[in-house]
């Protein structure tokens, strides 16, 4: 009896498959084949755009002011940066840049437009979005708003607003709002 000197060959050891290898055979998967039936889509986070500065007594004041003609101030910090906001009747401003403004329409309203240049300038700063959408939801007059935020940029209707200031100019109309007259100081 002899022993045979070819021995049976060892089965290979499967390497264990990278991160990033991985998560193309799942992109490639999910292109294919959609969700497996036990695979549940991230749920989408909604956030409340304005919500924290519509109650805030310094925007109220802010808003009061704006309406009434009058001057107010306060500033924000985000990432150990202050941002003053500020109107003096006209205009409202964030870090010293013109973002609301209006145009008189007649004796008891004004129109309510916003700078486009400056909605993208300060797109990407948590604050500055939240007083955009505070402004537009503290004038209910305004009711022409078709600005949505998404993707970290504002959008107007389905365009995006660098294709807005190329073909309709940097000015973008809002809204029309009443005036409230501001109570004359009695002596």
């Amino acid at each position: 009896m002899s022993e045979s000197s070819t021995k049976a060959p060892k089965p290979e050891k499967l390497k264990p498959q990278s991160a990033e290898r991985r998560q193309e055979a799942l992109r490639y998967n999910q292109m294919m084949y959609g969700p497996t039936s036990g695979e549940r889509r991230p749920v989408v986070k909604k956030v409340d755009y304005g919500a924290p500065y519509l109650a805030h007594p310094k925007f109220v004041a802010l808003m009061h002011a704006f309406k009434s003609g009058t001057e107010a101030q306060f500033s924000v910090t985000f990432k150990e940066q202050a941002y003053p906001i500020t109107t003096d009747g006209t205009h409202i401003l964030f870090d010293g840049k013109v973002v609301f403004y209006t145009r008189p329409l007649n004796k008891y309203e004004r129109h309510l437009l916003v700078d486009r240049a400056a909605l993208m300038q300060y797109q990407g700063i948590d604050p500055f979005v939240h007083l955009v959408f505070a402004v537009l939801r503290s004038i209910p007059e305004a009711t022409d708003q078709t600005l949505t935020y998404q993707n970290a940029q504002f959008w107007n209707g389905a365009e995006t607003l660098d294709i807005g200031i190329a073909q309709h100019g940097p000015n973008l109309m809002m809204g029309v709002f009443r005036i409230v007259p501001a109570k004359a100081k009695q002596r």
